[in-house]
């Protein structure tokens, strides 16, 4: 019989997981089939026992569910610190949030060494908590920018009373932020993906840093506005499909505990992408 598992948020039309975990599973001769399920916000507790009730071995979970999620299944450590779940194990009732991982798994396949180093991160979602997280306990500052300054503050207050991250973070405006020399820029917002492509979280007028390396979330386009910015000033562009492949391969080890084949994913992941564009 066909082990199953799948895709929650709403909504999921372009969504390049199954793409990549199927082709995973043919990789490597598994019985295994991984799909979507548009599940909308007002029915969230259903939508993810459906999945269960029909004998589903797990589940991805995005936006905008990650939080809800939290109040059905056991969160582990990490979730409860980033305050969002992003995979559930239906056989445990467990979540967990591999995004924190697959970031920061990221920045290392790139090189990138965050200890002791400024960071500006844009964003007071749920990205934005899994950035906080893993960048303060890899020893960065971090400085939280967002339109809503109230918003960032109450993420920054979460994450202190999960995790203890207000040591060394701090919400600041983006003319401030921009001041304080940073060597990374990590946006977690949206703005910038498609169709909005040419839209970007740096505010006309504020100077763009120098020789700054950029991670933009963002995996589509492949090429944001905030990228060019920075290579335009001399800096480094990364966009967000490692992450996004990464995060996935983390989902993966944990419903087959199977390591997972990341080059085919990554391919896989790339060509969807490219159809897609």
């Amino acid at each position: 019989m066909t082990n199953r598992v799948g895709l929650i948020g709403w909504p999921v039309t372009h969504s390049i997981s199954p793409a990549m975990h199927n082709a995973a599973f043919q990789a490597l001769g598994m019985d295994w089939h991984y799909d979507v399920m548009a599940i909308p916000p007002d029915i969230v507790t259903h939508g993810i026992r459906e999945p269960m009730r029909h004998g589903y071995i797990g589940v991805n979970v995005t936006i905008p569910h990650k939080e809800a999620v939290m109040r059905i299944v056991t969160p582990d450590d990490v979730a409860r610190a980033v305050g969002a779940v992003n995979t559930v194990d239906f056989r445990k009732l467990t979540g967990t949030n591999t995004d924190v991982d697959g970031f920061m798994g990221d920045l290392s396949a790139h090189q990138i060494n965050v200890s002791g180093q400024t960071v500006i991160v844009l964003g007071a979602g749920g990205a934005a908590r899994a950035a906080v997280y893993g960048l303060w306990r890899a020893g960065a500052d971090v400085i939280v920018v967002n339109r809503t300054l109230e918003r960032a503050n109450k993420m920054l207050a979460d994450l202190t009373v999960s995790a203890g991250v207000r040591e060394r973070a701090r919400v600041l405006t983006l003319d401030e932020a921009a001041e304080h020399a940073p060597t990374l820029i990590v946006n977690a917002t949206p703005v910038g993906m498609w169709p909005n492509a040419d839209d970007s979280p740096w505010i006309a007028g504020v100077p763009f840093p120098r020789g700054v390396t950029v991670y933009d979330m963002i995996y589509r386009p492949q090429q944001t506005r905030l990228m060019t910015q920075a290579e335009d000033n001399g800096g480094r562009a990364i966009g967000g499909v490692g992450m996004l492949v990464r995060q996935g391969a983390l989902s993966f080890q944990a419903w087959t505990e199977r390591e997972a084949p990341l080059e085919t994913m990554m391919a896989a992941a790339l060509i969807e992408l490219a159809a897609n564009s």
